[in-house]
């Protein structure tokens, strides 16, 4: 089926993602909480009829994102941003019923327009609680001086009877150990406020389906907690939800030689996988190895003219040649919603693989999608 695909191209195998889906559902029901998608992770509009089934709605970080959820999943809208522009909270006020501030000020500035409109109104609080797994202090929203969350020690100067939501965002790509260490942790610390709320929302980050992630776990802890205060519980996983459920094909347009064997693709660390440089990590390949471990090693890179376009060093059983097929794994989560046109790179399509192993295109990126991200 990957002779189907032209390159570079991101696909969805919806047999995986179905099987995510279903993790999913059983913390929902089993755990009696809700389940949010976070479209900043995972934003494909076709897979959205089909998610819907199993989720309570979509989480936003932002306007344009609040209104692609609400326009084409439905069901409930949540959105926070550490910032909102002027006019932004009025318009969301339209469009999603969950809106969350970031500060004591924040929602004193903004909570009544929000809950003039009838939004349920959420305080995200730093809960000083770090488990991200990825990135260090570039990917935990509990790092010193962090813009994430009001601080624990303003809490009592806010005026709860106006907040209906209790939000904490900690964990990134964290197991079970960093979910339940989180909710144990907000009991312990934050109980007086806890009373006061109809909801705590723990955030996103809970890597869910994550082989090892133990799921027994994580209900048996939003279980009690609910059982202690009361309260309606929502996760929001975003790669949770998404690990494990595509790949990015690309393909090999030319070799080079520079004290190393190089193949120059046609999917790009810079544009494509912008992570892969981020976090940093290394993407694993359909049928290669770590260098030397095959017998022809090559280091990857992508065809811009930034230096450090380089997506690693992998070995292969066969020596590489233009027009051989490269497949990177576990590329659904933070990567297409992520890709930019530099050096007028075309962004990669996107692609759905049905259960019954047929794959549907859904675009056709070209010229005018790097001409209409330029302005008249």
């Amino acid at each position: 089926m990957s002779d189907q695909i032209s390159t570079p191209c991101f696909v969805l195998d919806m047999a995986r993602l179905r099987a995510n889906l279903d993790l999913a559902k059983r913390v929902r029901e089993q755990a009696g909480c809700k389940v949010l998608l976070a479209t900043k992770a995972f934003a494909m509009p076709a897979a959205f009829p089909f998610m819907r089934d199993y989720l309570d709605g979509t989480t936003a970080s932002g306007e344009q994102e609040a209104q692609l959820g609400a326009d084409t999943f439905g069901k409930e809208v949540h959105v926070y941003s550490p910032a909102y522009a002027p006019g932004e909270v009025e318009r969301l006020s339209q469009i999603a019923q969950h809106i969350y501030f970031n500060s004591a000020a924040q929602l004193k500035r903004f909570g009544h327009t929000a809950r003039d409109a009838g939004a349920k109104i959420g305080l995200r609080v730093n809960p000083g609680y770090s488990n991200a797994t990825l990135g260090g202090d570039l990917y935990d929203p509990c790092a010193p001086m962090s813009r994430f969350g009001e601080v624990s020690t303003k809490l009592d100067q806010v005026d709860w009877s106006g907040v209906d939501i209790f939000h904490v965002h900690a964990l990134c790509e964290s197991m079970a150990d960093g979910s339940v260490g989180l909710i144990e942790h907000v009991a312990d610390r934050f109980a007086p406020y806890l009373e006061q709320v109809s909801t705590i929302n723990f955030g996103g980050g809970h890597f869910l389906a994550k082989p090892g992630y133990d799921v027994d776990a994580l209900i048996h802890a939003i279980k009690a907690f609910r059982e202690r205060f009361d309260v309606d519980v929502v996760l929001e996983p975003g790669g949770g939800l998404v690990v494990d459920t595509g790949e990015l094909h690309a393909s090999v347009i030319d070799l080079h030689w520079n004290d190393a064997d190089i193949a120059l693709l046609d999917a790009s660390a810079s544009t494509h996988m912008p992570d892969v440089l981020e976090a940093p990590y290394r993407p694993g390949i359909v049928g290669a190895g770590d260098a030397g471990e095959k017998a022809h090693t090559y280091r990857l890179a992508g065809r811009t003219c930034m230096t450090g376009d380089v997506i690693g060093d992998y070995s292969f059983d066969a020596p590489l040649k233009p027009g051989d097929k490269v497949i990177f794994t576990d590329q659904m989560h933070y990567t297409f919603v992520k890709t930019n046109t530099f050096n007028g790179n075309p962004l990669a399509n996107l692609a759905l693989r049905h259960e019954d192993g047929s794959i549907e295109t859904l675009s056709d990126f070209g010229y005018d999608a790097f001409r209409s991200r330029l302005g008249r």
